[in-house]
């Protein structure tokens, strides 16, 4: 039985590796910034799902930068024990290469991994404060809610109107979010759980047209990622 589960985890990462080198190759010319598809992970989830830190937003950003070879490396030896004399069988390398990237790959993780973690209260809470303020064009009130050196990341897909670079500095974003309220005129909003994490769905209508994430430190919004790619928003 260890010996079938050791060839079926070996086939499922050779099959892995082939899709992860090919989806960067299309991503290479993706429009704009890229963001992972949102998880419906709260009570409103169409299914129960198993929710722990390997999902969430921030993770899942940073995994998405790892090279392919790095990616499979990690799992297999950190999540599988696969002992890199296999692991270079799957990617072609040399047990000590594979050693390499799953350790560089680790390192990144581990950064995401031990950031303070900020309260399912406290997020929802600056969440709707920027919000109102947002909505109020007040923009004293959305630099004191950002840090001075926030950065924003938004994913249109080039399907809409989003920032094709991340944008960064308080004042800047929040003359960019009063702006972008301007142009689009929303008229509802409601806090829902995505990735294991409060997030802000903004609507036109019954049209969901923003999801907004944010990381938080001190307070204050240090990353705020917003997905406006209307086809990663269609199973919300």
């Amino acid at each position: 039985m260890r010996d079938l589960r050791a060839w079926l985890v070996t086939v499922a990462a050779r099959t892995s590796y082939n899709v992860l080198k090919s989806a960067r190759v299309r991503r290479e010319s993706y429009v704009g910034p890229w963001l992972p598809e949102p998880l419906l992970t709260g009570p409103d989830a169409a299914a129960a799902v198993l929710m722990d830190e390997s999902v969430s937003t921030a993770l899942l950003v940073v995994m998405e930068t790892l090279t392919p070879a790095e990616r499979v490396a990690l799992v297999l030896h950190d999540v599988f024990d696969v002992p890199f004399g296999r692991i270079a069988g799957v990617l072609g390398s040399t047990p000590a290469a594979g050693r390499k990237l799953a350790s560089r790959a680790r390192a990144r993780v581990a950064a995401v991994q031990e950031r303070p973690r900020v309260s399912r209260a406290e997020t929802e809470r600056v969440l709707k404060a920027f919000k109102a303020a947002a909505d109020a064009g007040d923009i004293a009130e959305l630099v004191q809610l950002l840090d001075p050196g926030a950065v924003h990341v938004a994913d249109g897909g080039g399907k809409v109107t989003a920032a094709r670079r991340p944008v960064r500095g308080a004042e800047t974003i929040a003359l960019l979010a009063v702006r972008q309220i301007e142009i689009r005129r929303p008229d509802t909003f409601q806090i829902v759980e995505v990735n294991g994490s409060p997030a802000l769905a903004t609507f036109c209508g019954d049209v969901l047209v923003w999801l907004d994430t944010v990381e938080i430190a001190d307070g204050r919004i240090t990353t705020w990622r917003r997905l406006a790619n209307p086809e990663k928003l269609g199973h919300i």
